[in-house]
């Protein structure tokens, strides 16, 4: 079963929301620019110009909208690499051009819309690429002004998550939350992530549509877990406990969460270790992989290891690893593990 991509689910099921994409437009693009935007008339698209095979890298949502009263469009997309691409600007303005051909075929009308680019960075490194597609242009800015009229440019607005704040209260409820989770959800410092975790679900609980809020709270669950390695299962555990005690449906809510950690996590778990080692190729990287995604799985799903016992499952041959892998619902302590290394 092929698994959703779980930056993919979160920032549509986010910024699909128009008053969370009012909200950013509001909010973050430059004063000169916002004032332009006509957000009283944004509508979402339902068109997608990613392609299949760079999903695992980019999420896009599209909008009408109207810019200085003309028809116009705003593109959001979510680069979710843990670096970022040089090569951005070169995509975006593929999608850019796909979005004009399908508005092409309109026969009333001989313009093409504009469309604001905006690109959303998880910020996990400093973005050294720049917003402008000249940037890729070798000598672009040593050609003489006669030159460069003749050569296609353009920028877009780049948002660093790395650069927000918490005291912005007046955002949306979904926008502070998925702003203030992909800030932090790849930190190393576990309790920094956790308390954003309880950060959110503590904004979650506010809400009076409690339905929309345990909605969406399953699916931050799930990113999280997904995204998180390296959160233990008590952890894990201690965050259901915690929304078992602070929602009013509590105790169901955190069943659901539990199933969806147990059956969900061990699942993606498999397939991740599993993927990992087909694409080593090489009888010593499968072995690597395999090993690598059975430390992750462990630590998350049973407990942290010791530097001896990470050594011991490196030594291990793909058969028993793949097992490991295989019955990591099964385990309960390091004594179940130590059980299946030789």
């Amino acid at each position: 079963m092929q698994i959703q991509n779980p930056h993919d689910k979160i920032f549509k099921e986010t910024f699909s929301n128009v008053d969370v994409a009012k909200d950013f437009i509001t909010h973050f693009l430059p004063l000169s620019v916002r004032n332009t935007v006509d957000v009283t008339s944004i509508q979402p698209q339902k068109d997608s110009f990613v392609s299949r095979d760079l999903q695992e890298y980019f999420s896009d949502l599209l909008f009408q909208t109207k810019i200085h009263q003309k028809p116009a469009y705003v593109y959001f997309l979510f680069e979710h690499k843990s670096y970022n691409d040089y090569y951005t600007s070169l995509q975006l303005l593929r999608y850019m051009v796909e979005i004009w051909e399908t508005k092409r075929d309109n026969k009333d009308k001989k313009k093409l819309p504009l469309i604001m680019p905006i690109v959303l960075y998880p910020g996990n490194a400093d973005w050294y690429a720049g917003a402008s597609f000249s940037n890729l242009l070798e000598g672009y800015q040593d050609f003489p002004q006669e030159l460069q009229k003749y050569v296609p440019d353009y920028e877009f607005f780049l948002y660093d998550v790395s650069d927000y704040e918490d005291e912005d209260t007046q955002l949306n409820v979904f926008l502070r939350i998925i702003l203030m989770v992909f800030r932090d959800i790849r930190k190393r410092d576990v309790q920094v992530v956790l308390n954003t975790i309880y950060r959110a679900v503590d904004y979650l609980r506010q809400l009076q549509d409690q339905r929309t809020a345990t909605e969406y709270l399953e699916t931050l669950f799930y990113y999280i877990f997904r995204v998180h390695r390296h959160l233990t299962k008590n952890q894990y555990y201690d965050i259901i406990n915690h929304i078992g005690n602070t929602y009013q449906e509590g105790s169901e809510l955190a069943m659901t969460l539990a199933e969806i950690f147990r059956n969900e996590g061990k699942e993606v778990g498999r397939a991740e270790g599993k993927e990992e080692g087909r694409a080593e190729g090489r009888v010593e990287g499968q072995a690597e992989a395999l090993s690598n995604a059975a430390i992750r799985l462990i630590t998350k799903f049973v407990a942290p290891l010791s530097e001896g016992i990470k050594t011991k499952i490196r030594e291990q041959e793909i058969s028993t690893l793949e097992t490991i892998i295989d019955h990591i619902d099964e385990l309960e302590t390091i004594e179940d593990v130590k059980q299946y290394l030789k």
